[in-house]
């Protein structure tokens, strides 16, 4: 059998014309100096342009007249910043040095924030004030707050911590302090060796390096511009220092959806994407992970990042059923379309050319004891059906107009955890027969799923009534209902 090479296959014409007019609108009627857009596909970039003036003059699309390519230019990335923090502190955890669970204070001296957890943080749930202390700190040097005593004002808590979620900036830069208490380096030393160099992202830095794209603000009701500072935030810089590219954050993003055990598993990106805090069930729109924002948009949950400076705005958006990701960078203040153009890159290309399924293929190893656990099983009366995936993972979906569905990662014990949705965390458990010989039921988190519905020798809470299932009209006397009773035979 021979398969397709889709991965290496360039976007068709009419999706890079659809692309680049998607650009072409967003940098216009953002009125950005200029915009930079790029597509990653299946861990490539495989699209990327550029609209308005570049550094050195050129006004064209990528590479055009000999210019400098638009996907090479830097620009600062503001937030987006957070989410390379928030891979530092999860490489941490994944080492053994900390537990999200664990209290800030435990690991470092700070005079505010030390009750909140580390997931607190990450998530934005530690109840922080937004913003630090004094002028602000995205337009001023960060020698105003040289200490961590200096991040926050008068009200620090805002929130008990875990009660909501309130975005907080100075939060940040007591994890990249974190960082640096547990590495004895600066935190962007540390995301350089650790984090920068693995992926190959060379044009990611904490000051800017030449190509690199000038902040502008533009007049409310003129175009005309006025420059931006750019500041070094010095203790503020893990909330939004950094300055990339669009080629350097697409490998970014694959990263973000496919893992790299030289950086983080993929498992470990997995938990980062989960909504922590907030809504996590049908009809929920946007949350925010572990340093990573998460939304739905047309049916696909995307994750990634946006990110605002002076003079700049940058997102990133990935969609992991997809295996694509939207990048737009532009050099303007507060200019939001950015955020619409990522979003509409990356699905321009999953509506026009969609994923084309991996083929199919048998599993590698199977266990006899997994494999009998396949098939249809009953939670009361509602029908599931449990399939085995690769390695001994089980995923259970309902079969009827309602239920829970989830994946299960097995463990060493021989149980199984909840990946997702209600079941997240949760242990399901095959208990098998005095003798051993099969399995009797699932329990799943105190729920048990039987191999019939109500099966009358299976441990089901509270017993089955031992007159069994019935026809309509037949009762019991003791519950008011006609004394005759047809049990089914």
């Amino acid at each position: 059998m021979i398969d397709e090479p889709y991965e290496d296959a360039p976007l068709l014409p009419a999706t890079r014309r659809a692309l680049l007019h998607r650009l072409a609108t967003g940098q216009s009627e953002g009125r950005a100096p200029s915009m930079v857009g790029a597509v990653m596909r299946d861990g490539r970039l495989v699209w990327s342009a550029g609209r308005g003036d570049f550094p050195g003059g050129t006004a064209a699309t990528a590479g055009a007249d000999g210019g400098v390519r638009a996907e090479d230019v830097q620009y600062r990335i503001g937030s987006i910043t957070k989410t390379f923090v928030a891979v530092l502190v999860m490489r941490l955890r994944d080492e053994g040095l900390l537990s999200l669970e664990d209290r800030l204070g435990a690991h470092l001296d700070t005079p505010e924030g030390g009750d909140a957890t580390v997931a607190q943080l990450l998530s934005h749930t530690a109840g922080l004030a937004a913003e630090a202390r004094g002028p602000w700190w995205e337009r001023t040097d960060g020698s105003l707050r040289p200490e961590l005593a200096d991040l926050f004002g008068d009200r620090a808590q805002l929130h008990t911590p875990g009660r909501l979620h309130h975005y907080s900036n100075p939060g940040f830069a007591l994890l990249g302090a974190l960082v640096e208490r547990l590495r004895g380096e600066s935190w962007y030393a540390v995301l350089r060796r650790e984090v920068l160099e693995p992926l190959g992202m060379d044009r990611t830095t904490l000051a800017p390096v030449a190509p690199h794209a000038g902040g502008w603000a533009v007049h409310p009701w003129a175009d005309v511009l006025l420059a931006e500072p750019a500041a070094d935030t010095g203790r503020m810089a893990p909330a939004g220092q950094l300055w990339s590219t669009a080629a350097d954050l697409c490998r970014f993003a694959a990263f973000l959806l496919n893992g790299d055990d030289r950086v983080l598993a993929a498992r470990t990106l997995a938990e980062m994407r989960a909504p922590e805090g907030g809504p996590k069930d049908q009809g929920w729109t946007t949350g925010y992970g572990l340093g990573l924002q998460v939304m739905q948009r047309n049916g696909r949950t995307l994750v990634g990042h946006m990110g605002t400076m002076p003079g700049f705005v940058a997102m990133l958006l990935a969609s992991p059923q997809d295996g694509l990701a939207g990048v737009a960078l532009a050099n303007r203040t507060s200019c939001f379309e950015a955020g619409a153009v990522a979003a509409d890159l990356l699905t321009t290309v999953a509506d026009l050319e969609p994923r084309i399924p991996a083929p199919w293929r048998p599993l590698t190893e199977v266990k006899e004891e997994h494999l009998e656990l396949t098939g249809p099983w009953y939670w009361g009366a509602e029908p599931f059906a449990l399939r085995l995936q690769e390695g001994g993972a089980l995923e259970l979906t309902p079969l009827g107009t309602g239920g829970r569905a989830a994946r299960f990662r097995p463990e060493a014990d021989g149980t199984w955890t909840g990946l997702d949705g209600y079941y997240a965390g949760e242990t399901l458990t095959a208990v098998r027969s005095t003798a051993g010989d099969r399995v009797t039921h699932l329990d799943l988190g105190t729920f048990v799923f039987t191999r019939e519905p109500y099966e009358a020798a299976a441990p089901v809470p509270g017993g089955v009534d031992a007159a069994g299932w019935r026809t309509a009209g037949a009762g019991d006397e003791g519950r008011g209902a006609p004394e005759e009773t047809a049990p089914v035979r």
